[in-house]
């Protein structure tokens, strides 16, 4: 049975968070999880592990840097066996403050593929991809003309000049956008990019990328990044004004006829001082299995990773198929480090 989940949300400090939750168990039939992830949708991915092994789950849910937090102030106590993050950026930032093991495992060396995993030559991995999301164009049909901003290039084009909303240039989703911008193109031509993005935003970024697409539909921003999980989520929506707002915005897959779409990943790793190491490298296989890629793509409108896995989310298989960046994910978020001065230097709030 799956343990009641212990939030931080209402906590504002790491003492508060050391105080307030109690220590978790180090029981063999245990697994300790640490998640950045927050979609109730996990809760049955959870259960059916639990379900398979016996083994049960006490979870701790929290954003990235409460959980980073956490992990400093527990240092070699620390409980906890998985630690699940959102994106490259953060797991590098996770990986280089030493709070993952290497780990060997032949299950997940074969279905991760090696763009989307971390590699310590001779140690194995740090950390693996278990979803993918998309960093795409959305447009309002009704001002814009796709064929000015089919490209991230494109949309810091003059022809764009006060049409551009994006969220914070410091976000995690953008620092690793712009990271793989350094990656393909080098860091001239990226801050020369993102010069002109702030040349031609409609507003100060601010809000969510949820934020971005309601911009759009609304007329305040004519063009605006996201990721595809957060349009797959109002194309599924019941609600009357989730689909108006789908109806008024275009959706571009970027760079088809060059370096392809940008992608990102969830992943997860073993923590450094894992009590249960043998079940927590049991759970990241599973997070791999075939079961566990289904409910990623069905409960969170993420792509699976495994590639032999269909998905029957009608919203995903409506966006299509389009050609992906081919750039490692560790190198994406090693290049953070070069985004933020980019941005710095810009002043891309």
């Amino acid at each position: 049975m799956l343990s009641t989940k212990k939030s931080f949300l209402a906590l504002t400090s790491v003492i508060g968070m050391t105080t307030a939750i109690p220590a978790l168990s180090q029981s063999s039939q245990t697994l300790n999880l640490y998640s950045a992830r927050h979609y109730q949708t996990d809760e049955a991915l959870y259960a059916e592990f639990t379900k398979q092994t016996g083994i049960k789950i006490n979870r701790i849910e929290a954003d990235d840097n409460a959980l980073l937090e956490r992990l400093r102030s527990e240092g070699k106590n620390s409980p906890a066996d998985v630690i699940l993050l959102v994106d490259a950026a953060r797991l590098w930032r996770a990986e280089i403050e030493g709070f993952f093991q290497p780990i060997q495992s032949k299950v997940l060396e074969t279905r991760i593929p090696k763009n989307f995993r971390s590699n310590d030559v001779g140690k194995g991995s740090q950390w693996f991809g278990f979803s993918t999301r998309a960093r795409v164009i959305v447009y309002n049909k009704a001002t814009m003309d796709p064929k000015n901003i089919d490209t991230y290039e494109k949309l810091a084009d003059p022809i764009n000049k006060g049409k551009v909303c994006t969220r914070s240039g410091s976000h995690p989703y953008m620092l690793s956008l712009i990271g793989a911008m350094v990656e393909r193109q080098g860091e001239a031509k990226t801050e020369a990019w993102a010069k002109g993005m702030v040349a031609n935003m409609a507003r100060a970024p601010k809000g969510g990328d949820t934020d971005q697409i309601k911009g759009v539909a609304s007329g305040e921003c004519g063009v605006a990044l996201t990721n595809s999980y957060y349009l797959a989520r109002l194309m599924r929506s019941n609600k009357a004004a989730d689909q108006e707002i789908v109806a008024k915005v275009g959706m571009i897959w970027p760079n088809q006829a060059s370096s392809g779409t940008h992608m990102n990943i969830a992943g997860g790793a073993v923590a450094s001082y894992a009590p249960n190491k043998a079940a927590a490298i049991k759970f990241l296989e599973y997070l791999a299995s075939d079961t566990a890629q289904k409910y990623f793509a069905d409960g969170n409108n993420e792509w699976p990773i495994v590639k032999s896995v269909k998905t029957t989310n009608d919203a995903l298989n409506k966006l299509g198929n389009f050609k992906q960046e081919n750039i490692s994910i560790a190198s994406i978020g090693k290049n953070q480090i070069y985004a933020q001065k980019i941005l710095d230097r810009v002043s891309y709030k």
